[in-house]
């Protein structure tokens, strides 16, 4: 078992420093995101500016379970420090990429050192704090993580108009230096270490199925048909894979993911949450912003503010997630998640073009409000009654499991958005030569100044079908949120009970 020292007068230097990592880390991918028009017109490689994404998202989620198994056995600070520089070096390298074959091996390189800063900065914060103060901490953490949804992409459109796409990625040095220095000066941990096998087997397998999975739902329908032998391949990898995965784990002494943690309902419970509310999530991020710029017809920056309630209402319900956690048990905290969540899924489901902006807003706020909870207590339901030596694994499974939601539940969602939308244009302009007149792209709704020249009665069928193809996803996106209603119940009465005055902690099942 790894002992941990710090001194009280440190934490809030240590603590500053893990905020930094989540940020840089929980931000990379959307602050790309607003960036990739302006790289691909720079560098070219328009056929490949779909690697800048994939390799980084790639190489994190396949890093996470290795990572936390490994700060489990050798450390925690060692690991994140390696984390950290390596996003730092990978960051740099970004910044000075000459083309886009470049750019995405040096965004793989990113992705290694970020799939070690989330799950070990969860478990730094478990380590470090007692009970008593460990919600409210996580609850700051979870805000962060949040937060950075959000804002990524208007820093990423700020940096990119006001300065180069360079920016995006230069921006992360310092930031990961402050960080990166107050770790190594204030946060001290003895040099005890466990000892136990690497299993090479596992990770090796896990690696492979995860990247044979990325790629597949990534050029699915995209750079390949659904049903074309790359796709059917990529996915048989990954089964074969998958499975040779959870063969090794069955047999090894010290698993990778240690599948004993699943007899847990508890933790069962948490892993499935995170990633059913991180599919969920992940459509509220890309598909408000796309509705207020091509239905209300806002601007790119526009499209990005309007996503701020959405960040306050998520900071307002990991703080709340965090403060009640001592008092009640974690399903019941869940249980005012969820039903915020689904009631403001419904809300944005029932939106239209003449939907006021205000009610908008209430409705992101409301929907913030529930995700806001999972940020903060799922991954102390986590490691619910789990020694510290399994901490580090514990908290990488579950933000593999919200990471892993996210990503299919972007390209699944985005997939059908996408087909409504071409289904509702179709059904609109049906029996009318060229669209009644228009001979433009129906993209260019999201240009101010290419709206201008569409007619008025081309526009409105336009942005019906676009609201449309939006809102019914919302409406779809209710099957996950009704799926995790089950396994909130599923978590039982598990709560966190400390004792008053005192670090000590108790279990309560």
């Amino acid at each position: 078992m790894i002992v941990l020292v710090a001194k009280e007068s440190n934490m809030k230097l240590a603590l500053a420093g893990l905020l930094l990592g989540i940020l840089m880390s929980a931000m990379d991918n959307t602050i790309v995101a607003t960036a990739l028009g302006s790289i691909v017109s720079d560098l070219g490689g328009l056929d490949k500016f779909v690697w800048v994404t994939s390799a980084y998202m790639v190489a994190v989620m396949a890093g996470m379970p290795i990572f936390g198994k490994l700060s489990d056995m050798y450390g925690r600070k060692r690991f994140y420090i390696f984390g950290l520089s390596i996003f730092l070096i990978g960051s740099a390298l970004c910044g000075i990429a000459q083309d886009i074959v470049q750019l995405s091996i040096f965004r793989a390189i990113q992705g290694i050192g970020g799939g070690a800063l989330l799950p070990i900065a969860f478990t730094i914060v478990f380590d470090l704090f007692p009970p008593e103060k460990r919600g409210k901490m996580t609850g700051l953490l979870g805000a962060v993580f949040g937060s950075a949804s959000v804002f990524g992409p208007l820093i990423g459109a700020f940096l990119t108009d006001h300065l180069s796409w360079h920016w995006i990625f230069y921006v992360n040095v310092p930031i990961g230096l402050l960080s990166l220095f107050f770790i190594t000066t204030t946060y001290k941990e003895s040099p005890q270490r466990s000892d136990q096998r690497i299993d090479w087997g596992g990770a090796i397998t896990l690696v492979i199925a995860v990247v044979s999975l990325m790629f597949a739902l990534e050029f699915g329908g995209k750079e390949f048909p659904w049903e074309s032998w790359q796709i059917i391949g990529l996915f048989a990898s990954f089964f074969l894979f998958f499975m040779g995965f959870l063969w090794i784990e069955r047999k090894a002494s010290e698993p990778i993911i240690s599948f004993w943690m699943f007899k847990s309902p508890l933790f069962a419970s948490a892993q499935a949450l995170a990633f059913l509310y991180g599919a969920a999530f992940i459509i509220l991020t890309i598909l408000i912003p796309i509705f207020v710029q091509a239905v209300y017809g806002g601007s790119a920056t526009n499209a990005g503010l309007i996503l701020t309630p959405l960040m306050l209402g998520s900071v307002a319900g990991s703080a709340v997630a965090g403060i009640r956690m001592t008092k009640t048990s974690y399903r019941n905290i869940m249980w005012v998640s969820i039903i915020s969540f689904i009631a403001g899924m419904i809300l944005l489901a029932t939106m239209g073009p003449d939907t006021s902006r205000w009610l908008l807003t209430l409705y992101m706020v409301i929907s913030g409000f529930g995700v806001g909870f999972s940020f903060s207590l799922l991954p102390n339901a986590t490691i619910h009654k789990l020694d510290p030596r399994y901490r580090g694994s514990a908290n990488s499974t579950n933000a593999f499991f919200r990471s892993l939601g996210m990503t299919i539940g972007i390209t699944v969602y985005g997939t059908l958005q996408t087909k409504l939308f071409a289904s509702n244009l179709e059904d609109a302009f049906k029996g009318q030569e060229a669209g009644g007149g228009f001979q433009g792209d129906p993209r260019s709704i999201f240009e101010p100044e290419m709206r201008e020249k569409i007619p008025d009665f081309v526009l409105t069928k336009i942005t019906d079908a676009m609201s449309d193809s939006i809102t019914t996803t919302f409406a779809y996106a209710l099957i996950p949120l009704g799926i995790a209603l089950v396994f909130v119940f599923l978590m039982g009465k598990s709560r966190l009970e400390v004792t008053t005055g005192s670090s000590s902690e108790k279990m309560k099942e």
